[in-house]
């Protein structure tokens, strides 16, 4: 079986290899080649212990048009709902399929499944990291405003799994990123302590103004959705609305991973204004997951 590297966040891999993945992102969707079939006869197990849309729509149709197969797994479904170590189920997985993809709140949990994994295991989500977003985000951004490399990126809300994601990215990719969240919503510290391309504030205004790309996510994101009505007070002042927007360069784009709180985190029209690039953000989660399940099943 292929041993490359598993993916659980972008510091998993080098520059290089990422701008391979997003460069091939690039190709198959301007190819469309439904006819390059390359994983016929691989299987994946996606593992759901969470709710999911374009992650779950964008893995099974890539695999699918790659000429592979996917395995739908839920918790109560599984042994693992009956108790059944993480450790057990990875041995047992590598045995029956080529790639484990994994959507949990603990990333622990898909740490232990790659330490036990002989397969490459791929993060699709957990409440500290979201890497496969931020290889659509990094495509769509090429596609619109060229290399990403030296630009201001904006992120504006809660320091979550996005945020952190958007720190690993920047050390990557080798862009600024400027962090606006409430005093206490910080990103963890571990992200920030060696990469000096990332700074923090507190003033939205401040994180906005010049920026090429604003990004923002829910303020109240899996895992958190007792503290909604507590987060919509203390995070009300970092709503991306057209008027914020306006403080970043005139040819800036907005994005956010979805689904959207129309009238929380964005104003209600945001999603609708010309430079919102949302739809082809996510429909780009296609064609980025797929460049990396080839990156990782195949040789070369």
């Amino acid at each position: 079986m292929n041993k490359k590297h598993h993916f659980l966040s972008l510091l998993d891999h080098s520059p290089e290899n990422l701008k391979q993945i997003i460069a091939r992102a690039h190709q198959l969707k301007k190819e469309a080649n439904r006819t390059y079939r390359p994983l016929i006869g691989r299987t994946a197990a996606l593992l759901l212990s969470l709710n999911s849309t374009r992650t779950r729509v964008a893995f099974e149709t890539g695999m699918s048009e790659l000429g592979g197969h996917t395995i739908v797994l839920n918790p109560n479904e599984t042994q693992l709902g009956r108790g059944e170590p993480i450790e057990d189920m990875a041995k047992v997985l590598s045995e029956m399929v080529d790639v484990i993809i994994i959507r949990t709140l603990e990333q622990n949990e898909i740490d232990t499944f790659a330490r036990f994994s002989d397969i490459p295991v791929i993060n699709a989500m957990s409440s500290k990291l979201h890497p496969c977003q931020l290889l659509a985000d990094i495509q769509t951004f090429e596609e619109l405003k060229g290399p990403i490399e030296g630009k201001t990126v904006a992120f504006l809300g809660d320091g979550n799994n996005m945020c952190n994601s958007y720190i690993n990215a920047a050390h990557q990719w080798d862009f600024n990123l400027k962090i606006a969240c409430p005093i206490g919503y910080e990103p963890d510290s571990e992200f920030l302590q060696n990469f000096t391309n990332t700074t923090l504030t507190d003033d939205p205004v401040e994180a906005t103004e010049n920026a090429d790309l604003v990004v923002t996510d829910v303020w109240s994101s899996m895992g958190y959705e007792q503290e909604a009505n507590e987060r919509k007070k203390i995070f009300s002042p970092y709503q991306v609305n057209e008027s914020l927007l306006d403080k970043a360069k005139k040819d800036a784009i907005f994005m956010h991973c979805l689904p959207a709180h129309r009238g929380e985190e964005i104003s209600h029209n945001l999603l609708d204004d010309p430079r919102s690039v949302v739809w082809q953000e996510a429909g780009n989660r296609l064609h980025s997951q797929k460049a990396l399940l080839e990156f990782l099943l195949t040789e070369g």
